[in-house]
């Protein structure tokens, strides 16, 4: 056989040889496959963490003295006008009870909160405490076996990890953006006077306040809150680990104490190198008398390098990791003094003139008035009922609003007249009283020239 007729047979064989062996797939279709398997990771995580996270609708209420028309009310005072702004937030249910946590700046002054869940029913909210400190508050619905979204450990977070932010853009309920975490313990960002914020590029807008954002486990690192709004793609959320701390203190005692150690530090900077490397702890700079820090011997010039084993690299390191000590607790400070290291143990204690926390508030008392609806009322006057073409049933007047009841909430006002009490006719107070004797009514209500329905319910539910 000639050396060409060889070479044929031999090429030959390998060819037959590589074509009963499987080829390895295209670089493309293997990254196709890992991108659906990203987002069928994002899918799970969405869909087990959305029924934990709730839209808060939110009223802010302010009144004023013009006149909200012509005619006076009963005895010739005119009625105040109320005037109503209105918002919406996000918040994260955490427990079965209906404990929500949202941002303080969401409910702030609120009169009304209305909260909607993710199966369609809407519960009336009240704040059992806020922490404005930090831009947190805790809300609670009277409802049971919600669903809940659990917490992750916010000081394990890395940068780089996939994250989900989940809340209302604009209103856009159950909205679900997706990114990095593009740092952890941001602080010094001037918004708030406690700071330990994760940063991420997640899509964050108005709206989103309050709402989760949570790892691929559908845990939640922490609590979006705020955006750099001339920037894209950088948002903060509280971390989880602070967002915890007031959770405990608010449902503990109504309100949130932090314990005091009575010493400030700086950054040690390069004109302070006398005092070690910049970024190599914080630099005490001042010791309060009789503080805790005094107690235990911290002085100025001492530089604390690390909290309780965790290290220390600047003055926002030693504000975030002191933020979650309550008073009382102890805190183990790892100091270096003329290049000697020690430890120093203090007890964080209440800051002077602070009262210590009482136990929590209890819930709302009933809506005095008969109704339950947090209002007073009264027959309308036969000669006022004519004067305003009320008909021969005359109605009912609201002669007081309780302020945050159930009335308010709903927007009645005094001066009003209720024409309708469960589609019928108000008469007199007995009828306004029997429609409510089940803890919810709908009222035909006059204003002026102008009459809507208005649903009322006692409680929290809608």
């Amino acid at each position: 056989m000639s050396r060409r007729s060889i070479v044929s047979v031999m090429l030959s064989l390998t060819l037959a040889s590589a074509s009963s062996v499987a080829q390895p797939r295209a670089p493309e279709a293997a990254s196709v496959d890992s991108a659906i398997n990203l987002g069928r990771v994002f899918t799970e995580v969405a869909s087990r963490a959305l029924p934990a996270v709730v839209t808060l609708y939110v009223e802010v209420t302010r009144r004023s003295d013009r006149m909200l028309y012509d005619t006076p009310g009963f005895w010739g005072v005119a009625p105040q006008e109320t005037q109503r702004r209105h918002g919406s937030g996000s918040g994260v249910l955490i427990r079965e009870d209906g404990v929500i946590v949202t941002n303080h700046h969401v409910v702030e002054g609120a009169t009304r909160i209305l909260v909607h869940l993710r199966d369609g029913r809407t519960f009336t909210g009240r704040v059992l405490g806020s922490d404005p400190s930090a831009d947190l508050a805790v809300v609670k619905i009277d409802a049971q076996g919600l669903p809940t979204a659990g917490f992750a450990d916010s000081d394990a977070a890395r940068v780089g990890e996939w994250v989900l932010a989940i809340g209302a853009p604009f209103g856009l309920e159950a909205s679900v953006t997706h990114g990095v975490i593009s740092a952890t313990g941001r602080g010094s960002l001037g918004m708030n006077e406690v700071e330990d914020y994760l940063q991420t590029d997640a899509s964050i807008n108005p709206g989103n306040s309050g709402g989760a954002l949570v790892n691929l486990r559908g845990e939640v690192l922490g609590i979006n809150t705020l955006i750099v709004g001339r920037g894209q793609g950088i948002g903060f959320a509280v971390s989880s680990r602070l967002v915890q701390q007031v959770v405990r203190q608010v449902l503990a005692t109504g309100r949130v104490t932090r314990g005091w150690t009575g010493f400030d530090t700086q950054d040690i900077t390069p004109d302070l190198t006398a005092f070690g490397s910049p970024g190599g702890g914080a630099l005490v700079s001042r010791v309060a008398p009789d503080s805790p820090a005094a107690a235990a011997g911290l002085r100025p010039s001492d530089v604390v390098v690390a909290v309780d084993g965790r290290e220390v690299h600047g003055r926002n390191d030693m504000r975030r990791l002191l933020a979650t000590r309550a008073p009382g607790e102890r805190v183990v400070l790892t100091t270096r003094r003329e290049d000697r290291r020690r430890e120093v143990t203090l007890t964080t204690a209440l800051r002077p003139g602070e009262a210590p926390p009482g136990p929590p508030p209890p819930p709302p008392p009933p809506e005095p008035g008969p109704t339950g609806f947090g209002i007073t009322i009264e027959a309308v006057p036969p000669a006022y009922a004519a004067r305003m073409g009320l008909g021969p049933d005359g109605g009912v007047a609201i002669m007081a609003v309780q302020r945050g009841g159930a009335a308010d909430r709903a927007g009645l006002r005094p001066g009003d007249v209720i024409l309708e009490a469960d589609r019928r006719p108000a008469r007199g107070t007995d009828d306004v009283v029997a429609a409510a004797r089940d803890g919810r009514a709908v009222f035909l209500v006059r204003r002026g020239a102008s009459q809507e329905y208005v649903g009322l319910a006692v409680g929290n539910t809608r």
